[in-house]
């Protein structure tokens, strides 16, 4: 079956550059959870559960790589539910993260191979999703014309492309 995917232009996104986004997240998680322990996980929690629907679909890593999160159902920014839904696999590790050192140790059991599997599905889907985006369907896309061009559409993004001939 030939996929017609919302955002085209997605599958081009670099995948390096979503890393390097997603690190970006990743570090101020890591910042606020070890300097302000245990309320710095509380508020990594938050972060994480809003990051990608604050600043119309732009966490602050991809706010600073020029990304954003949109929905695959409408093309609208990411809501708030898509941003909980997406990143629950840094969540779920992270809410471990609370009880002191068996807690960390289960984050660690259960973060490494919930990343893994994020960076897997990256480089192996031939849309280039991760697990939280086709948890929630959502796409990443680079701040360029195509969220234009898409409203512009006059065909709706799942109907079949017209055969070639």
């Amino acid at each position: 079956m030939d996929r017609k995917y919302l955002l085209e232009s997605a599958i081009k996104v670099a995948r390096f550059s979503r890393l390097l986004a997603k690190a970006i997240d990743l570090f101020i998680v890591i910042v606020l959870s070890v300097f302000f322990y245990p309320g710095g996980i509380i508020l990594s929690l938050f972060y994480m559960t809003v990051a990608d629907a604050i600043q119309g679909g732009q966490s602050v890593g991809k706010k600073f790589i020029g990304f954003s999160v949109i929905s695959l159902e409408d093309g609208t920014p990411c809501s708030v539910k898509q941003s909980f839904i997406r990143n629950l696999p840094i969540i779920i590790p992270l809410f471990f993260a609370i009880i002191p050192l068996w807690g960390w140790i289960i984050a660690v059991f259960i973060g490494v191979p919930f990343i893994a599997l994020e960076v897997y599905l990256l480089y192996k889907l031939d849309s280039g999703h991760r697990l939280g985006d086709v948890m929630a369907d959502t796409t990443v896309m680079a701040n360029d014309d195509t969220l234009t061009r898409i409203k512009k559409r006059k065909t709706s993004w799942y109907e079949p492309t017209p055969e070639v001939k």
